[in-house]
């Protein structure tokens, strides 16, 4: 009898901050297990997003936007992992600059099969400056492909889609069918929890602000119970999340809660705390 044959591959989403990597992961999985904002800086930790059709199992990991400070820049995904099959490379619009070429410098020296990824075309009113642009940046580097999308509107998802399942290595799954990420609940909870935090608070606070789950359990009414705490630096910043009569963090738990709830399928209580911490340490 003739064995199943799979396909598996880990798939990496890489680019400067605030181009719509954790969007683009959301819609690729067609689940939110990514944060995102408009703030640059949302994602500071990879998140692994997996997706399985049929024989072909799809390991996304969207990464921390790459930093061209030299500290900063030799502690991304590029340097320290060589166990990525694709690389999705993703800039915003026909934008070009001093990150997009230190990232392409790595690539050369890398050699991982890479998708350049031209995201937010929604924002881009004449669309035939497209062509020459990508055009141009077929000269800079052998990219199996170069795709236009909008992750905001799903424009040409299905496109690349279709490549990354052609370009995909034959392999054994490493997860279940069913699962759609490794990282824990507690994670994935505290992380919907900072994305309220980061949205509704703008650029008020720093984006580096820290939310742990202290508790976490389903009661005998089938009820998730959770307390978290949001950790900030100083009186000024606490009284921020709160804002005036509470009104602030009285929105982010309404919000907060309804994500959680359709995360985990059930009912949820979830007590929010501020404690002060110096996230430095």
């Amino acid at each position: 009898m003739k064995k199943n044959i799979t396909y598996c591959g880990h798939i990496g989403i890489i680019g400067r901050t605030n181009v719509g990597k954790s969007s683009i992961l959301n819609k690729l999985i067609n689940n939110k297990i990514s944060i995102t904002s408009k703030k640059s800086g949302t994602t500071i930790n990879n998140i692994i997003g997996i997706k399985t059709i049929q024989q072909y199992q799809y390991i996304y990991i969207d990464t921390p936007g790459i930093e061209i400070k030299k500290k900063y820049f030799k502690k991304n995904i590029l340097n320290k992992n060589n166990y990525l099959k694709l690389i999705i490379f993703v800039i915003s619009t026909i934008k070009w600059l001093e990150p997009e070429e230190k990232i392409l410098k790595i690539l050369k020296k890398i050699n991982i099969s890479t998708i350049l990824v031209i995201n937010k075309i929604d924002y881009i009113n004449n669309k035939k400056i497209l062509l020459p642009f990508i055009n141009k940046i077929k000269k800079k580097y052998n990219f199996i492909a170069i795709i236009p999308i909008s992750a905001k509107t799903g424009e040409n998802i299905d496109a690349l889609n279709t490549i990354i399942k052609n370009n995909i290595p034959q392999s054994k799954y490493i997860y279940s069918k069913n699962e759609i990420t490794p990282l824990s609940k507690k994670f994935l909870i505290s992380e919907i929890i900072r994305e309220k935090l980061i949205r509704f608070l703008n650029q008020e606070i720093p984006y580096l602000i820290k939310v742990i789950i202290e508790s976490y359990y389903i009661d005998k009414f089938k009820i998730c119970n959770i307390v978290a705490s949001i950790f900030t630096k100083n009186l000024r910043q606490k009284k921020i999340i709160i804002g005036k009569n509470g009104k602030k963090i009285k929105m982010c738990h309404y919000l907060s809660k309804k994500d959680i709830e359709k995360l985990l399928n059930m009912k949820v209580k979830l007590y929010l705390k501020i404690k002060l911490f110096n996230l430095t340490q």
